[in-house]
């Protein structure tokens, strides 16, 4: 095969991923191909954690014509028993002549392993085709499996002046229909989703996943509640939907505490002052099993995960009004930043028109 070609196969592999959007966590998004004499044959992807990888799927389809064959999968095949077995060794079993990898596996457990195996079996590797493409795709996966710490998506919708709410305190709704169904698809594919105490109290949220043409995934529902003032009617705890998860300082009072557990809620202490310590938290969700989190808090919660360098993607939903007023609250809030060289600032920008209003998004530098 000539690199146009492995390119080619290899976009298949990257759209078959991305059908497991949402669903594998803590799992990679993977898809694979397999062509054989031009053709592809079988194909598969992961689907959800715990169930047969991309390539047992393309494996299982393909049969005996796997035989001979060439295979393109978007990730390292895997090297180690977990759930499921090693598909480097399933591969080399069924007689691939040929494996392409888009890129490298950066789990420990894997980390060339499964590259090791094959060519030692005597099958042909060949590593980096799309290669950032589908890094990528699994930003998610990379950033967890690296450094223990959920990939974090700051989201915020304002006006065109910057305002997430008029002085009266008015927000719904500032962007239009289809920037508001967006960010339920967003909500679908992140494990967790995250707010301050001040947005529960203000808009008492449910934070569900409501989709129109399918059914959605509700996230972990995570609140900073350094003082555990969440109310015990909130719909967070009442309506059943999804665990819900809040985060207090060791200075919240006990009776507090134990009342939100007896309501249903995991409580996380985070940090021995008065407000919870947010690096500590992302190490502990970590732990948990949160690999994406999705933040849709207010202007102070915003401001202090940016300062302390935890968020790794902006998505800013701008709608065409202009709103005005000093008291207007804004998405950074807190004390901000003193000098301009210190503010945070956004790499890889893209631009996305939904209806009139405006998605930018960027990584954060």
């Amino acid at each position: 095969m000539n690199r146009s070609q492995d390119e080619t196969f290899m976009q298949m592999a990257l759209e078959l991923a991305e059908n497991g959007r949402g669903r594998t966590s803590p799992n990679p998004l993977v898809g694979a191909v397999i062509v054989k004499e031009g053709k592809v044959v079988a194909a598969g992807w992961h689907r959800r954690a715990g169930t047969p990888h991309a390539e047992i799927h393309a494996l299982n389809m393909a049969g005996d014509l796997a035989k001979g064959a060439d295979m393109y999968v978007t990730l390292e095949p895997c090297a180690h028993y977990g759930r499921t077995g090693p598909c480097a060794k399933a591969i080399a079993a069924a007689g691939i002549k040929r494996v392409v990898m888009a890129t490298l596996d950066p789990n420990p457990k894997v980390a060339g392993g499964g590259a090791r195996i094959l060519r030692e079996a005597g099958t042909e590797v060949a590593v980096g085709v799309l290669e950032a493409a589908a890094r990528r795709q699994n930003e998610v996966f990379f950033k967890w499996i690296t450094t223990g710490q959920p990939f974090v998506l700051l989201k915020t919708a304002m006006s065109l002046d910057g305002k997430i709410a008029t002085f009266r305190g008015e927000s719904q709704w500032i962007t239009n229909e289809t920037s508001r169904d967006y960010v339920h698809e967003l909500r679908d594919a992140y494990d967790g989703i995250m707010v301050g105490i001040g947005t529960v109290l203000g808009d008492n949220p449910s934070l569900t996943t409501r989709l129109k043409n399918r059914r959605g995934k509700n996230p972990t529902r995570i609140v900073v509640d350094s003082k555990a003032r969440t109310p015990l009617t909130a719909r967070l705890l009442t309506d059943g939907l999804a665990p819900t998860v809040i985060a207090v300082s060791q200075k919240a009072s006990p009776e507090k505490t134990a009342a939100l557990k007896a309501a249903g809620a995991t409580l996380i202490t985070a940090g021995e002052g008065e407000r919870v310590d947010l690096q500590i938290l992302m190490k502990e969700l970590g732990k948990r099993g949160i690999c994406s989190l999705l933040v849709e808090g207010g202007g102070t919660l915003n401001f202090s995960l940016l300062k302390d360098g935890l968020v790794d993607k902006v998505a800013a939903f701008i709608a065409p009004k202009l709103i005005g007023g000093r008291e207007a609250l804004t998405p950074l809030e807190g004390e901000g930043f003193a000098a301009l060289s210190e503010a945070v600032t956004l790499k890889e920008t893209s631009f996305r028109e939904l209806d009139g209003d405006l998605l930018l998004t960027g990584y954060v530098k």
